[in-house]
């Protein structure tokens, strides 16, 4: 399937997400939602890398597997599951920290600890990388 809206790849993984809430509700560890919402994006047909190892540059050197990404759906949407009381800002600190290094542009925050899925999503955007894409 090819997604070529950033808007109907998110909606896809949020519907995954809501499916997977539905079933199990909050209070289980990150890694059952990351490994079910996996299995319901694969199962739609998307390409989904898990605890994905990035590597970052600093100058000339180069620091193999620096970060650990939760999910990278279609190889650019990152994925950070989550499963907390509330969503702090150093959550969403380190999503954008994520698509700033990676350059990738679009990130989902996804909470499955709260009570409706929809109150723990949080969609984080790295403008500065489509500030700097080539006018097509």
């Amino acid at each position: 399937m090819l997604y070529g809206d950033r808007d109907e790849l998110t909606g896809e993984v949020i519907a995954a997400a809501i499916k997977v809430h539905t079933c199990f509700g909050p209070g289980l560890l990150e890694s059952v939602y990351e490994a079910c919402l996996a299995h319901e994006l694969q199962s739609r047909g998307l390409d989904v890398l898990t605890q994905h190892y990035v590597d970052l540059s600093y100058g000339d050197l180069v620091i193999p597997r620096a970060l650990r990404i939760d999910m990278l759906v279609q190889r650019r949407l990152i994925i950070e599951v989550k499963s907390v009381d509330q969503l702090e800002g150093i959550h969403t600190a380190q999503l954008f920290t994520y698509l700033r290094l990676s350059k990738l542009v679009h990130g989902l925050l996804l909470n499955f600890n709260v009570t409706q899925m929809k109150e723990g999503i949080r969609r984080v955007t790295n403008f500065r990388e489509l500030d700097e894409r080539p006018v097509t």
